[in-house]
């Protein structure tokens, strides 16, 4: 008997699966697997928030066009080279419909975000993986993969579950080097993290380009995961085009209304970013001393290398730290089954998680 199928590709795909919310046996466990800010959000975003209870009933404005005037204003951008999502997730899904046919690829690091792989594969693309020697995209494996039906390159800077950083002049060099008519979209969902002047994000880069797209979350620093805002900005025909297929309401009232303050509170964010400058050098020095190798990160979180020694490996840590209420997380899915990713939290979540790894390598 015939039945709907899906179509080609699509059972092939491995779904997305987040970090661990629950821990058996454990109530209300510290939660340091997803990335989230240990601060919550801004006090003014959540006033936003309850200020929209009455206006469920109404539809939201297609354009977000307060939240777009907003952040056009804070990072000096065009308005109408800017494009709303459901996360920065929906505008790497409305790049890969809108520019992927079946057969085409992209290109991303061994370790990419995985979205990157679900959304090309989902268009019924090929995802390619360029090498990442010492966990960072390096320019010249990306190149080695270009071919003709190359459409995409996507890179995170920083990346994730790595927290490293490509360069300023290495993105330039990809930029330069890619053809014309090849995408290079630059995820910077943990750009604000970075603690180093001279870091360049691709804003500036993309301002005079016509194939680069730089994208944004509310997610991490603005602490608004629950919300689902991000953004992207390119040039304006690829914007156009993207639009064409975007869903007409895909920000909901709540959500403009709450990153719209977030992005106003340069207070809150202060404090964020205080608090991850703070303890991200502290764990790592902490988390080494105790012989375990931590990647250098510029990120809001720590991956940290494990023995493939029985006893000693990355999955038995991660459900030892879970039965002490610690939830981190194993990264196997990102090609690293021998590390764990682990969020910065409060001072006494990283104080806990230094202990618990303390005592799971001296039992």
């Amino acid at each position: 008997m015939k039945k709907p199928t899906p179509k080609d590709g699509i059972l092939d795909v491995e779904a997305y699966v987040p970090g661990k919310a629950k821990a058996e046996g454990v109530l209300n466990p510290v939660k340091m697997s997803a990335n989230e800010n240990p601060l919550g959000c801004s006090p003014q975003a959540s006033i936003a928030l309850a200020s929209t209870a009455y206006r469920l009933a109404e539809y939201p404005d297609p354009r977000a066009s307060a939240l777009r005037a907003a952040v056009a204003e804070k990072y000096r951008l065009e308005p109408d080279r800017l494009i709303f999502g459901c996360g920065s997730d929906e505008v790497f899904h409305l790049l890969t419909e809108t520019f992927l046919v079946p057969g085409d690829n992209t290109i991303t690091g061994e370790y990419g975000f995985l979205q990157f792989a679900i959304r090309t594969q989902a268009a019924q693309g090929e995802i390619r993986y360029a090498r990442e020697p010492n966990y960072r995209v390096d320019v010249d494996e990306i190149l080695a993969l270009v071919d003709e039906r190359t459409r995409i390159v996507f890179i995170a800077n920083p990346g994730n579950p790595s927290g490293t950083v490509l360069e300023g002049r290495e993105i330039e060099r990809l930029a330069d080097s890619l053809p014309g008519d090849v995408l290079l979209v630059i995820d910077g969902a943990y750009r604000e993290f970075v603690d180093d002047a001279s870091f360049q994000d691709g804003l500036d880069l993309a301002r005079g380009r016509e194939n680069i797209v730089v994208t944004r979350t509310f997610s991490k620093l603005h602490g608004l995961a629950a919300l689902r805002v991000g953004w992207g900005y390119g040039p304006r025909d690829v914007i156009d085009a993207m639009d064409r297929i975007r869903l007409p309401f895909n920000v909901n009232i709540p959500a403009q209304e709450a990153a719209l303050a977030a992005l106003a509170d340069e207070e809150f964010q202060q404090r964020s970013l205080q608090l991850v400058w703070r303890w991200r050098p502290w764990l790592t020095q902490q988390i080494g001393g105790l012989g375990l190798e931590v990647t250098p990160s510029a990120a809001n979180f720590v991956l940290i290398h494990f023995p493939a020694t029985p006893g000693r490996t990355a999955a038995e840590a991660e459900a030892f730290l879970a039965k002490k209420g610690l939830l981190v997380r194993h990264v196997a899915s990102y090609g690293l089954p021998n590390a764990l990713r682990i969020t910065i939290g409060l001072e006494e979540h990283n104080r806990g998680v230094v202990e618990g790894l303390r005592e799971f390598l001296g039992r």
